[in-house]
C-alpha cells in the first residue's frame, strides 16, 4: 500500500517509554511517514526527547506540540490536527511496536477493504509481579481471528490504523466530554461504526505493553473494572451499542445488582482456592458495582490531576 501513514502518539511524562517507542518507529519495515507526539504536560515534559531524536536524524517527519490541559480527548484531537498522513495508527507511549506492526495493520486494511483495524495490546506482566496476579491473567485481553469485524463492545484505541478522512469529517474528532474518564475511544468508534465504517481485527498486528509496577494491585485493577462498568452502563443504557427499551435499561440494572451478590459470594467462597480466584471475582463484582453506580451519573475519572499534583497520564487506562 503507497498511501502515507502518520503515527499518532499522546503522551504524559513517560519519556523513557517514549524514547524506546520512537526507537521502535524507526526500526519498522514499513516506515511511517511522520510520528506525531503531543504532550499533555503543560511544561512541554517530552520536548527534550523529541529534540535529541530529531536530532539523529530520524527516517521520517516528527512533530511535537503541548496540549496543556488534562483530557485524553482534547490531546488525541491535536494529534489528528497535525497528522498529514492518509491513514492514521495510533499506539499509546508505553507500548512497544515490533518491527512488522505498522506494516501488519496496513496489509490486513489492504487485504480486507477496511476502513481501521484494531491489533492486540499483549501485556508483559513482570515475573517478579505478586503470584497471584501471574497466576490470574488479569491484563489479557479477548483475541479474534484476522478479518473478522470487531464488536462494538470491543472497540478502543491502543494500537488502531484508521482512514484519516473519516476522523477529519468527524466533529472532534474525540469528544471532550469524555476526556478524563475513559471511553473518548469507544465513543469516537462507536459512532464512526455506525456511519458504516467497517472496523476489522489482525491478529499478526500485535503490539506489547509492559505493565507498570504501580499497576500489580487489586486496587488498580478493580478501579479499571469499575470505570469500565461505568462507561459500558453509559453506552448500554444509551442505546449506542444495540437498541434498548425502558424496561432492557432496568433490567440490566437488576443484573448488575445480582451479578454483584453472586461475586461477593464467590469471592469468599473461592479464596480458600487461591488468591487470584477470589481477586477474580472481586474484579467483576467492582465492574457491577460501576454499572449500578451509573444510575447515579457517578463516574470515575481516571485522567482527572490538579495542575499541581499531576497524578494522572494523558495515555490509555488499560
Amino acid at each position: 500500500m503507497s498511501a502515507t501513514v502518520s503515527v499518532c502518539i499522546a503522551t504524559y511524562r513517560r519519556n523513557e517509554q517514549l524514547r524506546a517507542l520512537l526507537d521502535d518507529l524507526a526500526r519498522q519495515v514499513r516506515l511511517p511517514d511522520q510520528v506525531v507526539i503531543v504532550d499533555n504536560d503543560a511544561t512541554g515534559a517530552a520536548r527534550a526527547i523529541v529534540e535529541q531524536f530529531r536530532a539523529l536524524p530520524p527516517p521520517f517527519a516528527l512533530d511535537y506540540d503541548v496540549q496543556p490541559e488534562p483530557n485524553i480527548a482534547l490531546t488525541r484531537n491535536r494529534t489528528v490536527e497535525l497528522a498529514s498522513g492518509e491513514w492514521l495508527a495510533f499506539i499509546d507511549d508505553d507500548e512497544r511496536a515490533p518491527p512488522t506492526w505498522l506494516h501488519q495493520l496496513l496489509l490486513a486494511a489492504e487485504r480486507y477493504q477496511a476502513d481501521g483495524v484494531l491489533g492486540p495490546v499483549e501485556p508483559q506482566v513482570p515475573a517478579t509481579a505478586p503470584a497471584w496476579i501471574l497466576r490470574g491473567r488479569f491484563y489479557d485481553f479477548p483475541h479474534q481471528s484476522t478479518g473478522a469485524v470487531v464488536p462494538l463492545n470491543c472497540l478502543r484505541f491502543g494500537n488502531v490504523l484508521f482512514r484519516a478522512r473519516w476522523l477529519r469529517t468527524e466533529p472532534g474528532p474525540f469528544d471532550r466530554r469524555h476526556g478524563l474518564a475513559p471511553g473518548e475511544d469507544l465513543d469516537l468508534l462507536v459512532r464512526l461504526a455506525h456511519r458504516g465504517a467497517r472496523i476489522i481485527w489482525s491478529e499478526e498486528a500485535r503490539v506489547y505493553e509492559p505493565i507498570e509496577p504501580k499497576r500489580l494491585s487489586l486496587k488498580w485493577l478493580m478501579l479499571r473494572a469499575l470505570s469500565g462498568g461505568q462507561g459500558f452502563a453509559r453506552w448500554t443504557v444509551t442505546g449506542r451499542l444495540q437498541p434498548i427499551s425502558w424496561a432492557g435499561c432496568w433490567l440490566f440494572y437488576l443484573g448488575a445488582l445480582v451479578r454483584l451478590a453472586l461475586a461477593c459470594a464467590l469471592a469468599l467462597l473461592t479464596w480458600p482456592l487461591g488468591q487470584h480466584h477470589a481477586a477474580a471475582w472481586l474484579i467483576r463484582a467492582a465492574a457491577n458495582v460501576g454499572k449500578i453506580s451509573s444510575l447515579w451519573g457517578l463516574q470515575y475519572r481516571n485522567y482527572a490531576r490538579s495542575a499541581q499534583a499531576g497524578s494522572a497520564r494523558a495515555g490509555s487506562a488499560t
